[in-house]
């Protein structure tokens, strides 16, 4: 990169210390060449001339070119302002100002021609604009389309708002040499995809001819940034290849076998054979398995890890199963546990709660070998946490944990242990290329067999009574039901319904002793959750009035009916997650979401897709567009990308364009040492050394 473009910006004319201090604090901005990355995020058309006769109805910007006939002042004291009429060919117009117009009355000649922009608006019969920008009809400095930038409220006090920043950028423009920056796009892939070189796209984004230019410019830029991305997953997963050692797991082992030949509670699906083969293809290949397996709610991802955890137990070495939420891991222990019991195979469970008296017995078990299989939570992490053979991690929930945390996990092996990365919340392709594009990526894509398709309703609150009369008739015949609300205790600022009111509703509704209902929520003593559990799992309670800690982690195959209140207060992810809960038995379930009439578009449009699909996939890319890869992510995810231009809940396209270039690239010339790469070579070389080296597991 041209040595200027890191000049500091408070060097920029204009700038000094103070407000570059500030442009670091409220945009990131620090160098010239982070000023010129501060893209405009829409543009207004100013290439356009309008008539006074042929204003649109529609309350956008127009532009116009006449005279001004005669200038008023109007009003007294605070509701003083100015008033002028402007007239072109076709007809005339009012132009107002009610701030300023002492500044603004010397500079309007009657009878001299002007160019005026602003937001027109209907008053009575007659268009007016109020605080209109005005300049001589032959200025054609704001001709073309014009910028909008983002700013904050403590930059525009110092004048750093939209048409600040874009007059610093004009002139930014003007100071670089551009036959020295290098394009790090090889003009090859730009010929092959018609790509704007680096100048042009950076000069039309801030300074576009066209809209067509403006469109083209961006294009270049965002499949540029994604393009970066993609190559540098690839040479990272590829350093990794050629430097890390990993185990050889040539074995299944007899505890496999059996497991598997006579312990198994029923077939595997074609989904899960395929996986275990991809994750035994990988643990025997000497290199450390980095993977991330992706399966709905109930398609039995549990089986699949504990199936890879044996094969690591079979070749003489310790398994980890870390999951986000005691819950969960409580649960994961409950069900290894069960599945295994008549192996000889010592498992233990690692969570915040477990006492010291149990917890030294267990680190010792473990350091020394006895333990095979350690479950937990974050507690895997801690420093006196050691194993004495660590062959494999397997990661629940993987998008809840950090990068950092999870790279951890590695240094408690000699060699780089196998990975093993989970989650239900399924994630769009194009999500899962960006976010985990140095991993391989498995999918089980079938339920269960016996599994049936939860029915999904949308009702309202008229439609109580009814509810209540099917959550009676579901209760006789020997089901249970969950009912989770959004919020613990009642919010003076959100109009809708507590778990506590709720609580008192469900049993008003359903009184003891016919009827039993448990409480669940985060607030409860974990002892006191526990047992609430504990007594839904084994029946003694009919219905469960919970928040969404029952979102992962409880199996209750009895439980056939899950009501969401106040519904348009989930994410579409979230709402799914719930659904999960019920279908887990042979009867068929029912998921039924309560929300007010007022819904706004995007809430409509997540209980249609409820309403409309079990598919978790389907779900996912709806999601995707609605709220963007953010929420759906994560924050410890998402805000890894940092992305400047590209959008991924919007340049979907772009995301596999630019990996499919990256692969070709990566699989033609792997070191980048082509001459006509040079610059893209220097460019990744800048990046590697600028991240830390978290990526090894994952």
């Amino acid at each position: 990169m041209v040595e200027a473009l890191h000049t500091p910006i408070a060097y920029l004319k204009g700038i000094g210390p103070e407000k570059a201090a500030l442009l670091k604090k409220e945009l990131n901005i620090e160098t010239y060449w982070d000023m010129l990355q501060h893209f405009p995020f829409r543009y207004i058309d100013r290439s356009k001339i309008m008539f006074c006769r042929s204003i649109p109805e529609s309350e956008g910007y127009v532009q116009l070119v006449g005279f001004i006939d005669s200038i008023q002042e109007l009003g007294v004291g605070r509701s003083k302002r100015l008033q002028c009429r402007f007239t072109d060919d076709t007809g005339s117009l009012q132009l107002v100002w009610f701030q300023g117009w002492r500044w603004i009355k010397p500079s309007l000649v009657p009878g001299k021609k002007y160019r005026i922009f602003g937001r027109p608006r209907l008053n009575g019969a007659f268009w007016s604009i109020a605080h209109p920008e005005l300049s001589p009809a032959d200025d054609a400095t704001n001709v073309g389309f014009q910028p909008v930038y983002s700013s904050t409220e403590k930059l525009s006090a110092k004048g750093l708002h939209s048409r600040g920043i874009e007059k610093l950028i004009r002139g930014l423009l003007e100071k670089i040499d551009w036959s020295q920056l290098p394009d790090t796009i090889p003009e090859e892939l730009r010929t092959k995809l018609g790509l704007y070189p680096v100048e042009s796209a950076i000069k039309s984004m801030h300074s576009p001819h066209s809209e067509h230019d403006a469109s083209e410019a961006k294009r270049r830029l965002v499949f540029e940034e994604l393009f970066h991305m993609q190559l540098e997953m690839l040479l990272r997963k590829g350093v990794r290849k050629r430097n890390e050692k990993g185990y050889e797991f040539t074995k299944t082992g007899e505890h496999l076998r059996e497991f598997y030949h006579h312990q198994l509670p029923f077939d595997l699906t074609n989904a899960q054979k395929k996986v275990v083969r991809e994750i035994h293809q990988d643990m025997k290949s000497g290199e450390p398995m980095n993977r991330l397996l992706q399966g709905d709610v109930g398609s039995g991802k549990t089986l699949v890890a504990l199936i890879s955890m044996l094969i690591a137990q079979g070749n003489g070495f310790q398994a980890a199963l870390m999951a986000p939420t005691e819950i969960l891991a409580n649960q994961h222990y409950e069900t290894i546990s069960s599945l295994l019991q008549d192996l000889p195979i010592r498992i233990a469970l690692l969570t915040g709660s477990v006492k010291r008296s149990l917890r030294k017995p267990m680190l010792e078990g473990l350091k020394s070998g006895e333990i095979s299989f350690l479950i937990g939570t974050h507690a895997l992490l801690e420093d006196e946490v050691q194993f004495s053979s660590l062959g494999l991690v397997v990661i629940d929930e993987q998008h809840r944990f950090g990068v950092a945390q999870r790279a951890k996990m590695r240094l408690k092996s000699t060699l780089s242990p196998h990975v093993l990365v989970m989650t239900a919340t399924p994630i769009p392709r194009t999500l899962a290329m960006t976010f985990y594009g140095d991993l391989e990526v498995s999918i089980i894509d079938e339920l269960p067999p016996g599994r049936k398709p939860i029915q999904t309703m949308h009702r309202f609150e008229s439609h109580r009574a009814q509810l209540y009369q099917f959550m009676r008739e579901q209760i006789s015949l020997g089901r249970q039901v969950y009912v989770v609300y959004p919020l613990i205790e009642e919010s003076e600022t959100l109009d809708f319904k507590s778990l506590e009111d709720g609580y008192r509703s469900i049993t008003e509704s359903f009184p003891s002793p016919e009827y039993n209902v448990s409480m669940v929520h985060g607030k409860l003593p974990p002892e006191e959750k526990d047992r609430e559990m504990r007594r839904f799992v084994a029946g003694e309670t009919q219905i469960m009035v919970a928040t969404t800690v029952i979102e992962v982690g409880v199996n209750v195959p009895n439980a056939s009916v899950m009501i969401i209140e106040s519904a348009q207060r989930f994410g579409l992810s979230q709402l799914h997650q719930l659904r999960g809960r019920v279908g887990r038995g042979a009867e068929k379930s029912y998921c039924i979401l309560m929300t007010d009439y007022e819904l706004s578009k995007e809430s409509k449009k997540r209980m249609d897709t409820m309403v409309e699909t079990n598919d978790g996939f389907k779900i996912a890319e709806v999601d995707l567009r609605l709220r963007g890869p953010g929420d759906l992510m994560g924050t410890q995810q998402s805000g890894a990308l940092n992305l400047r231009i590209a959008d991924l809940s919007k340049d979907q396209t772009f995301v596999v364009l630019a990996r499919e270039e990256a692969l070709e690239l990566y699989n033609r010339d792997p070191r980048l040492t082509g001459p006509s790469l040079i610059a893209l070579r220097q460019y990744m070389i800048s990046l590697f050394n600028n991240k830390p080296q978290w990526d090894k597991i994952g």
